[in-house]
């Protein structure tokens, strides 16, 4: 579904991302972890076209996407899930959700009812304005509106950030059933032992390098691991 290949971007003369590859197959959930700065933001934003790239290769779904803007990649299907949620607070639940099929001409009420059916929450506040929910029921907020614009592979970034340990838990549940729903999913994520459970691969960046991937139960306790996040980057 996805296709990184040697990946570079820089600012301001500076390599934030020198050589990234990565791929996330049909039905796959696969974790990037790795430490503050090491790159994993920059390289979802290079992803969704929020970012442009120097070098290096992105294929979507069998094409080159490069060069696309966010807005079309969005529309084919490419949904990015930023740190921090970014609800619109003055907006009630319904109309955030509704937002994101606003330019759909059908199967809006089904994909609100898979929406409700997976987060019943998200239902009993349907009328309330955004920023009155909890940060929990914000996140869930922000991935019910990435549902919306029916993914074709959906990319998370630091979904569980700020998040009480019981509602990560029920956060990271939930993207478990996404996945298990058929969408792909890139996820993003700091809480290395988290993400590693849920994924089915697993890549550590480190400096805006890949240091280590394969199989997340050998990652879960290798020396990489333990370089990536004590070594920073």
């Amino acid at each position: 579904m996805l296709r990184v290949e040697d990946l570079r971007v820089g600012y301001d003369g500076v390599e934030a991302l020198k050589g990234v590859s990565v791929e996330v197959g049909e039905g796959e959930l696969v974790a990037l972890i790795g430490a503050n700065g090491a790159g994993k933001t920059t390289l979802l934003r290079t992803i969704s076209g929020l970012h442009r790239a120097s070098a290096g290769r992105i294929e979507f779904a069998g094409e080159s996407v490069l060069s696309r803007p966010a807005e079309a990649l969005a529309r084919d299907g490419l949904v990015h899930v930023p740190e921090g949620r970014n609800v619109f607070p003055r907006m009630t639940v319904k109309e955030n959700l509704l937002v994101a099929a606003w330019r759909r001409r059908g199967g809006v009420a089904e994909d609100l009812d898979r929406v409700h059916e997976l987060f019943p929450v998200l239902l009993e506040r349907q009328h309330q304005h955004a920023y009155t929910l909890s940060g929990g029921e914000q996140q869930m907020l922000a991935l019910g509106r990435a549902l919306m614009r029916q993914p074709r592979l959906l990319m998370l970034d630091e979904p569980s950030m700020g998040l009480a340990p019981l509602v990560t838990r029920e956060v990271f549940a939930l993207i478990s059933r996404i996945h298990e729903g058929g969408t792909p999913v890139l996820l993003v994520e700091q809480n290395a032992k988290s993400a590693l459970g849920l994924a089915d691969r697993a890549y550590v960046l480190a400096t805006g390098e890949v240091v280590a991937s394969g199989d997340p139960g050998e990652l879960m306790g290798s020396e990489t691991i333990r370089h990536a996040y004590l070594g920073g980057g």
